[in-house]
């Protein structure tokens, strides 16, 4: 494997060996339950073992990574369990910012809200797993935000980090792809319209949908392990 790292960018050098890591990671050139050893890291990317250790656990926030006693730390595992948490509680996030942005969206809002659903699908025209990702994440922030609940938006900024990596899983079934477009030009359209009822249903069936993706991926990787 070569890692390759900016150290042009223009971020602390922390973030650079992050942004690395986890796009190695995403791409598969880490496999789930693969040991990261700090000292050959670094010795990858020329640099110390400080900004490595810190990456590593920003990447375990994301859930990406997981640390495991007298071991270190290893490329986390997707279990369905772990997903069927994360997603519970991300759909009742959901559902509560998109019936609050039906009734509280403004036009700067509805604009901010467009501009993120025609990047999102420009993203999935490039067919870039980590682009398609985070204008997904921008998506979904932008109806956060809408709702105008500071809160809420606190809590739904650090559950983000939590349901980052099976946000990878299921964009990566590029099968789904338009399913997810249509989606979230539904979703848009209701929060427009102040259609709380269909919100909140398509918003519960874009969630579930999701879950049972990423399911049928961890179920069917796993029976070939």
């Amino acid at each position: 494997m070569k890692l390759e790292i900016d150290i042009d960018a223009y971020l602390p050098l922390r973030e650079v060996v992050f942004n690395t890591l986890r796009k190695a990671i995403i791409e598969g050139e880490f496999q789930p339950g693969e040991r990261l050893m700090e000292v050959t890291l670094a010795n990858k990317l020329g640099v110390s073992r400080t900004p490595v250790r810190e990456a590593i656990r920003m990447l375990e926030l994301e859930g990406l990574v997981k640390m495991i006693p007298r071991r270190g730390a290893e490329v986390a595992n997707i279990t369905v369990k772990d997903l069927s948490d994360a997603l519970e509680v991300r759909m009742a996030i959901e559902e509560l910012s998109v019936r609050l942005a039906c009734e509280r969206i403004d036009e700067a809002g509805k604009e901010e809200l467009s501009k993120a659903n025609l990047n999102f699908k420009e993203a999935i025209n490039s067919k870039l797993v980590p682009a398609i990702v985070d204008t997904d994440i921008a998506f979904h922030n932008s109806i956060y935000k809408a709702s105008k609940n500071e809160k809420l938006i606190s809590i739904a900024q650090n559950l983000r980090e939590q349901v980052y990596r099976y946000r990878v899983e299921y964009v990566k079934d590029f099968s789904y792809h338009d399913k997810l477009v249509s989606e979230h030009d539904e979703i848009t359209r209701a929060i427009f319209r102040g259609d709380v009822e269909a919100a909140t249903k398509v918003m519960n069936e874009h969630i579930f949908n999701q879950e049972q993706i990423v399911i049928r991926n961890v179920t069917s990787r796993d029976s070939r392990l």
